[in-house]
């Protein structure tokens, strides 16, 4: 593994949610409110550490990363045009990470054609908090997501490649409407500022053509 070193290890975590300024909202009716915001890698360091080197996100690679390696990983995607992180917030509360990236200079781009308007994402849930059950909250936030992408960005083909093994989030994504390409191998890359090990993972797609949605509703189209 690429080895990582951190300027500082002393890190503010202390984030009021609601004073970020957010790049998508939606109430969902039963649930909340959604409200999609940038994340800070320093400021966001205890969420981002604590969720994902979980045993339950073991399928998003960060396993066994220190926190430095976590804050130097979402510092170098703050960085980049291309890869944006985000944190849906939930009345207040974090909930989920979400990314985006361009395919074209993602290593997804080796591995299908790429059109013009394809986005790629990248969800990991949250946990509830302990003794709050939350129904249909992982519908909801993969809606959130997939609106913001389609309808605030204006893109018209949504690309995810979950891991093959992750029965349940590609059983996820066929509810909320998206179609299955082939399966891809995502080769490694091993550079100074990231480290992602080879990836067998689903091609799926979600096209905004006929697609429709209502605020947490799942949207519903076509696929190639």
């Amino acid at each position: 593994m690429t080895s990582y070193t951190s300027t500082s290890t002393s890190i503010s975590t202390s984030t009021p949610f609601q004073d970020r300024v957010a790049v998508h909202e939606e109430a969902v009716e039963g649930l909340g409110t959604i409200r999609v915001v940038p994340v800070d890698a320093e400021a966001d360091l205890d969420v981002l550490h604590s969720w994902v080197t979980a045993e339950r996100a073991r399928f998003w690679g960060m396993g066994g990363f220190s926190r430095e390696q976590v804050l130097e990983t979402y510092r170098h995607l703050g960085s980049l045009d291309t890869h944006h992180a985000f944190l849906a917030v939930l009345d207040g509360e974090p909930a989920a990470l979400f990314q985006t990236y361009e395919p074209e200079a993602d290593r997804v781009g080796e591995c299908y054609e790429v059109e013009p308007g394809d986005i790629g994402i990248h969800l990991l849930i949250g946990p509830a908090p302990e003794g709050v059950g939350r129904p249909g909250h992982s519908t909801a936030l993969l809606s959130t997501f997939t609106a913001y992408v389609l309808r605030v960005l204006d893109r018209t083909r949504v690309v995810v490649e979950p891991d093959l093994r992750n029965e349940k989030a590609i059983a996820r994504l066929i509810r909320q409407g998206f179609v299955l390409g082939p399966p891809i191998v995502l080769p490694e890359i091993d550079l100074p500022e990231v480290y992602l090990p080879e990836k067998n993972a689903q091609l799926a797609f979600l096209v905004r053509e006929g697609a429709s949605a209502t605020p947490g509703g799942a949207w519903s189209g076509g696929g190639q």
